[in-house]
């Protein structure tokens, strides 16, 4: 082919055209270099000597536009440049068509926000790369210094935040500023030419916004910023005179008055993990979330951060099409499912996101539709009409950081510099400027050896004229893509203390071992151990801290108890421990391991209720009818001596087969004092009463939202991930559920009447009415019989109305991921810190009170309700803490489950990246959820994984198989 040798010499060489676009500058040009595949580098070539005639018949005037816009969006893209570019340095051996897709999506991103679609991207890169092997002519001398001229002002006015970050910036420098002075004359006259066609954008804080729908006053911010950098220029690179990129912050007491005036907003970022330029602050109002466009109108606030927000005046309001929330449903930090599983132990819902480096499967593709047009989720043809005005804010002071300001990346070093620039893998968070003396020792000599090393960097300081952050490197962590060390960043990104136990905690444990319950505290309890008790967790459970108990009264009614791990017995209010316990707040339970709120001697032997032992308890004993029906209730401390440890499975097979003869053979070991057909029978009692509790639960109109949670099968002696599967919910995960929820609900009765202003509850609103009504609109277009009125409603919906057929369950899950985004998170609270006690509702429960209860070894909220429940009942001492004590732990166990919960999804993400690479490829059916502008989410139904798919990279992929 005529056409190879040249690509491969202007690739290389450039010629010295310097007028020009060099062509190894381009995207297509740079993926040619970066697979090294003869075939795949044979099928880009033909691709680009069919369509060179297509290209050419571009106006110039075009297509350099297209350059200085993508040029402008890259160096807008201040948290993730340096990222992609050691990346793709980490990747080049990489031939594979994940690496080739990802990088392909990147490019379109930078584009996107500046409204270039990427067919002229790619379509520019082709004709850049034709114009490179053709013959080129040099302008003469007059022409040149005319073009220097022009430059001196139109480089001021295309790309002013690429100035900026480059010029103005200490962490740029000089010599930063001198490569980006050469890319700026190449923009030259035609880059002043399109200044009337799209002007010199300007955002609503510093005078400039990548979003065109944003109305401000240009001219003038121009000519100043003209001037402004003008003046820089003769001060060493704008250092002696460095710009304000970020707005001072307000003052407290201005806040407070705009917060009680009703002129300022609180709430939580949420900064969208796929476009990172764009964060919510969600309205008090349940209305459509308030929209921060860019970086600066976050000023220096990261993702999970509670944020004061000033909102701008209408007229800078953004206009959208169609549903607004779209992106918004896109980038919930967690996934707002409610929590009737989360209260029944099995909270470990998956919403998986991408995150490894080195792992084909994970979703660097960003959205490519543009900054105005929006295809909502719930729209499935994306092609309505209706405009909608959305608010937009302003970060006017950052309430409580509760990012932790870590994260784990790369490094990159620079020349000549005395820092090294820290690119993190999640580009919402800024590139941070690390003092070498942190770097390894040979980091300077040989950094191409640590390119494929994470690191973890705590940021310190983030200046108000600075793009980059300053901070510290505080650990390196090891190769990315291997486990552990993608692990324990995870964790620390957000702040799991995985830190052994010190000997001042360990010091609080019973220290005379074997421990044996001592007879004073015996003689204050009900002493259980002689009945049939037993425990049912999943088979590799090893913190057992609920039990159940069943038997028949001479009446025809039952006994029913759940007794609980009384951990508070262990757990001494204000001791070392309970401030340890307290700061945890949670367990938390990633694929191939737990990080443990308590010491392993508490989780898995003291407190865990272990079989044919005995064990403290505290427990809930009703008499229930047959029906159901609570005929008494009896709370107390107790003590136990399980007489067997049953799985999940052990119990549905007594479940699936009640006649069957069970022998000691196919069961785990069994007390001698209680006969396996005494078990078994407990157990039919219980499913029984089960089912009737549960049907009158949804007939009161109770929600559940089941999502598939995969699992994993380990290699027991590497951990690394054998196989996956979707976790099966069975009648005996249904049985313990009902009586777990049963006896959390009693305990919210009993501590809520006894202290009416200290009892700590768990809510959960109801849905954001928006979010449902555009649920309730797509589902009516789509014909599908929704009920979105009430939760019984909805749950009778995706029970009975979604047809036989063979989809029927496909459908049923697409919908229940569906309406689950539209749900809000349940959370703790102090009930003295809310006044309206129609606000304590549990809308998913649909319960008037409700709190946890039943795991104290892994919840530090259940331990709290513990000590309130003994004080209640004159068996302990009187709870220490005040109100607004009560208040802050809440908040603070609200954080840390959310925090646990976002590390289990990103652990199960992790696993099946790496099994995916290992085993892969996988095929499974697929349904679409909704449709976007180039893009569109499916729900893989053999994984319950959700995955966005983009035409641009499907198109790709398809036409280089089909030239294979």
């Amino acid at each position: 082919m005529a056409f190879s040798p040249k690509v491969k010499r202007t690739t290389k060489h450039g010629d010295g055209a310097q007028n020009l676009l060099r062509s190894q500058k381009d995207a297509y040009a740079r993926l040619l270099n970066q697979h090294q595949n003869g075939k795949f580098r044979s099928y880009l070539q033909e691709l680009a000597t069919q369509q060179v005639e297509e290209s050419m018949s571009t106006s110039v005037s075009r297509s350099v536009n297209v350059v200085s816009r993508r040029k402008k969006g890259n160096s807008e893209s201040s948290y993730s440049v340096d990222s992609l570019s050691s990346q793709q340095s980490r990747q080049m051996a990489d031939a594979s068509i994940c690496s080739y897709t990802d990088k392909t999506s990147y490019q379109v991103t930078c584009t996107e926000d500046q409204g270039i679609k990427p067919g002229m991207l790619e379509k520019h890169a082709r004709m850049e790369l034709h114009k490179a092997a053709a013959p080129k002519k040099v302008p003469s001398k007059p022409q040149h210094k005319r073009n220097e001229k022009d430059i001196k002002i139109s480089s001021n006015l295309v790309g002013s935040e690429e100035g900026d970050s480059q010029q103005l910036s200490c962490s740029c420098g000089e010599e930063q500023a001198k490569d980006k002075s050469k890319k700026k004359r190449l923009k030259g006259n035609l880059a002043k030419k399109d200044e009337g066609e799209c002007g010199p954008e300007v955002d609503v804080i510093t005078g400039k916004s990548p979003n065109k729908n944003i109305k401000a006053p240009q001219t003038q911010a121009s000519k100043e910023s003209l001037l402004q950098n003008n003046k820089d220029k003769g001060t060493k690179s704008g250092r002696g005179s460095r710009k304000q990129l970020f707005e001072e912050y307000m003052r407290t007491e201005d806040v407070s008055a705009g917060l009680e005036r009703g002129e300022l907003i609180k709430g939580v970022l949420r900064i969208n993990p796929k476009k990172y330029k764009e964060a919510f602050v969600p309205s008090p109002d349940g209305s459509a979330d308030i929209f921060l466009d860019g970086i600066a109108a976050r000023n220096r606030a990261l993702n999970g951060d509670v944020v004061v927000v000033k909102v701008l005046p209408p007229e800078q309001w953004k206009e959208v099409s169609g549903d607004i929330n779209e992106r918004t449903l896109a980038n919930q930090m967690v996934p707002k499912a409610p929590d009737v599983i989360v209260e029944a132990r099995y909270n470990e819902d998956d919403e998986v996101i991408g995150k490894m480096k080195n792992v084909c499967l994970h979703d660097k593709a960003p959205v490519t539709t543009q900054s105005v047009k929006h295809g909502s989720a719930f729209n499935i043809s994306g092609s309505s009409s209706e405009r909608a005005m959305q608010r937009t804010g302003k970060v006017v002071i950052i309430f409580e950081q509760k990012h932790s300001r870590a994260a784990s990346g790369f490094l990159k070093f620079l020349p000549n510099k005395n820092f090294a620039m820290f690119s993190p893998v999640d580009h919402r968070i800024p590139r941070v400027n690390v003092p070498l003396v942190d770097c390894p020792a040979d980091f300077v000599s040989r950094p191409g050896d640590y390119e494929n090393v994470l690191f973890i960097c705590r940021i310190t300081h983030w200046p108000a004229d600075n793009n980059f952050a300053e901070g510290r490197l505080a650990k390196t962590l090891g190769q990315a893509g291997e486990i552990e060390p993608e692990t324990e960043g995870i964790m620390t990104e957000y702040d799991v203390d995985f830190s052994e136990f010190s000997e001042e905690v360990l010091n609080c444990l019973p220290q005379d071992l074997p421990w044996s319950i001592p007879a004073h505290e015996l003689s204050r309890r009900r002493d259980l151990r002689k009945e049939c008790v037993f425990t049912i967790d999943p088979a590799t459970a090893r913190d057992l801290d609920d039990a159940l108990s069943c038997k028949q009264l001479s009446d025809g009614n039952f006994e029913v108890g759940v007794h609980i791990a009384d951990v508070s017995y262990f757990v001494e209010e204000g001791s070392v421990l309970d401030q340890i316990a307290g700061k945890r707040a949670t367990s938390v339970y990633l694929v191939q391991k737990v990080i443990p709120m308590l010491p392993r001697l508490l989780c898995e032997e003291l407190c865990s209720l272990n079989p044919l032992t005995d064990r403290l308890t505290f427990s809930v004993i009703w008499k229930l009818s047959p029906e159901g029906k609570i005929l008494s209730e009896w709370f107390g401390r107790t003590v136990i001596c399980s007489c067997i440890k049953m799985s999940y499975d052990h119990a549905q097979s007594m479940i699936e087969a009640p006649d069957k003869h069970f022998s000691a053979e196919e069961l785990p070991p069994c007390s001698t004092n209680h006969r396996i057909h005494e078990i078994k029978e407990a157990i039919l009692n219980l499913h029984n009463i089960a089912k009737q509790l549960r049907a009158q639960r949804f007939e009161s109109g109770a929600l559940q939202l089941n999502q598939l949670k995969l699992s994993f099968s380990l290699d027991k002696e590497s951990s690394m991930p054998q196989g996956c599967y979707v976790y099966q919910y069975q009648d005996s995960n249904k049985l313990v559920e009902e009586f777990m929820l049963l006896a959390n609900m009693a305990a919210a009765h009993q501590i809520y009447r006894t202290y009416p202003e200290l009892a700590i509850l768990r809510r959960h609103p109801p849905p954001q009415s928006k979010m449902v009504d555009d649920l309730q609109e797509f589902c009516d277009q789509m014909g599908l019989d929704i009920d979105l009125n009430s939760s019984r409603g909805l749950h009778r919906s995706l029970n009975e109305n979604l047809g036989n057929d063979e989809y029927a369950a496909a459908r049923r899950e697409v919908l229940t991921h569906m309406c689950s985004r539209a749900m809000q998170m349940a959370s703790y609270f102090c009930t003295g810190a809310l006044k309206d006690e129609n606000s304590f509702h549990h809308y998913a429960l649909n319960v008037p009170l409700y709190t946890h209860f039943t795991s104290p070894i892994r919840r530090y909220v259940d331990v709290i309700v513990h000590r309130l429940l003994a004080a209640s009942l004159n068996c302990g001492p009187p709870l220490s803490l005040s109100l607004e004590e009560v208040h802050k732990l809440a908040s603070h166990c609200n954080d840390r489950k959310t925090a646990s919960k976002r590390v289990q999804e990103l652990s199960s993400e992790l696993f099946f990246a790496v099994f995916v690479k290992e085993c892969g490829p996988l095929d499974s059916e697929a349904m679409v959820m909704g449709v976007l502008d180039q893009s569109f989410d499916v729900l893989v139904l053999r994984y319950g994984v959700q995955k966005r798919i983009y035409c641009n990279v499907c198109m790709t992929v398809f036409n280089f198989c089909l030239f294979s």
